[in-house]
C-alpha cells in the first residue's frame, strides 16, 4: 500500500478508485431515485415537453456529472504539470462537447414542442428542418470559441477577425441577406403559410412555397407568381384565408318612377330577404344618394367565412331573391335612359 508509484502511493490511487466507483454508484443511486420519480410525474402531465426534458437531462447531464466526479477524484493526487495540463485540457474538452450537446438537446425539445406539438402542418415541419441545423451550428460555434478561451487561446483576434469578414460578407451580399430575414421573419411571424390565398398589390394567388430567398405564388389563371421575400414583408399583404367573415356591400337602383311608399318599404324587404338566406347576416339597407337616372340604395351583409363559392352563391341568391320580389311588387329596377322634352309650338 505504501509503494510510491508516480509519486503516488498505491493507497492514493485505491482512493481514487474508491471514489469514482463511489461517487458513480451515488449517481446511478440519484438517477434511480430522482430521475425515475421526476419521469413518472412528467409522465401524468399532458405537455410532452417536461418528457423531452428529463430524457436531455439523463442522456446529456448525468454523463456531466460522471465527468466531474473523476476529475475531483483525480484532485487528490499529486500529478506533474504536464499531466495535470493534458488531464485539465482533455476534462475542458469533454465538458465542451457535454455542455453543447446537452444545450442543444434542450433547445431542439423545446422548439419542436412550441412549434409542432400544438398544431402540426407541413409548414412547421419544414421550419423546424431548417432551423435545426442552424441552431446546432451556432451552438458548436459558441461552444469552440468559449474552449479555446478556456484553453489560453487568444480568441479575441479571431472573433475580430470574423466580425470583419462577415461585415465584408453582408455588404457583397445585402440582398440576399435581406431576403434570408426575410424568409425567417415570414417563418417566425407567420402573415401567410402555405395553402393560403393572399393578395400582394395588384397581384393575387395561393402561397405554394416559402423559399429562402423567393416565395412562390400561384394565381388564379394559373401561372406562377416569384415574389422575394423582401418584397413580401415589405409590402401589404392581405390574407383572405383567415378572414373569418366576409363584408359584402353593393347597390341596386330603381326608377324615379317609384312611388314613396314602395321606396320606405325596399329596406325592410331586402332585410327579410338576406335575413332567410343561410350563412349571410343582414347589417344595413338604406336609401343612399340620388343618381342621374335612378334612386340608389345601399346594401351591407356579412357572408360567413372564406371560401369565395360560398359567397357567390349567397349572392346570387339574394339577387335572384330580390328580383323576384320586386318584381311582385311591381317595383322597377333602373337602368340608363334620357328623358326628351319638347315644347309645344
Amino acid at each position: 500500500m505504501n509503494y510510491v508509484l508516480w509519486e503516488n502511493r498505491v493507497a492514493d490511487y485505491l482512493k481514487v478508485v474508491a471514489a469514482v466507483v463511489g461517487g458513480v454508484i451515488v449517481l446511478r443511486i440519484l438517477k434511480y431515485v430522482v430521475v425515475r420519480r421526476v419521469a413518472a410525474w412528467a409522465n401524468k402531465t399532458k405537455a410532452p415537453i417536461d418528457d423531452k426534458l428529463v430524457n436531455s437531462i439523463a442522456k446529456a447531464l448525468l454523463p456531466l456529472l460522471y465527468l466531474g466526479t473523476v476529475y475531483v477524484a483525480l484532485g487528490c493526487l499529486t500529478i506533474q504539470p504536464d499531466a495535470a495540463r493534458a488531464i485539465e485540457i482533455v476534462a475542458k474538452i469533454l465538458l465542451t462537447f457535454l455542455g453543447a450537446r446537452f444545450i442543444i438537446a434542450v433547445l431542439v425539445n423545446t422548439i419542436k414542442y412550441y412549434w409542432l406539438a400544438k398544431e402540426e402542418n407541413e409548414a412547421r415541419e419544414r421550419t423546424v428542418r431548417v432551423l435545426m441545423p442552424i441552431i446546432k451550428i451556432a451552438v458548436w460555434i459558441v461552444a469552440v470559441i468559449f474552449m479555446f478561451d478556456n484553453l489560453g487561446f487568444k480568441v479575441t483576434t479571431v472573433v475580430a477577425g470574423l466580425g470583419i469578414g462577415g461585415v465584408a460578407v453582408a455588404l457583397a451580399g445585402q440582398a440576399i441577406l435581406k431576403d434570408l430575414f426575410g424568409y425567417f421573419s415570414i417563418l417566425f411571424d407567420r402573415p401567410f403559410e402555405i395553402g393560403d390565398f393572399i393578395t400582394v398589390g395588384d397581384k393575387s394567388g395561393t402561397v405554394e412555397k416559402v423559399g429562402v430567398k423567393t416565395t412562390r405564388l400561384t394565381s388564379l389563371s394559373g401561372e406562377q407568381l416569384i415574389f422575394s421575400n423582401a418584397d413580401l414583408t415589405d409590402s401589404r399583404v392581405q390574407n383572405y384565408k383567415r378572414m373569418e367573415r366576409r363584408r359584402v356591400a353593393f347597390k341596386i337602383g330603381v326608377t324615379y318612377q317609384t312611388p314613396p311608399k314602395k321606396l320606405k318599404e325596399i329596406p325592410g324587404i331586402v332585410e327579410k330577404i338576406i335575413a332567410e338566406v343561410e350563412d349571410a347576416d343582414f347589417d344595413r339597407a338604406h336609401f343612399h344618394s340620388f343618381g342621374d337616372f335612378n334612386l340608389i340604395f345601399e346594401i351591407v351583409y356579412f357572408v360567413c367565412g372564406n371560401d369565395y363559392k360560398k359567397y357567390m352563391d349567397v349572392q346570387q341568391q339574394i339577387n335572384v331573391a330580390m328580383f323576384d320580389e320586386f318584381a311582385k311588387r311591381k317595383i322597377d329596377f333602373a337602368y340608363p335612359t334620357q328623358t326628351i322634352f319638347l315644347p309645344k309650338p
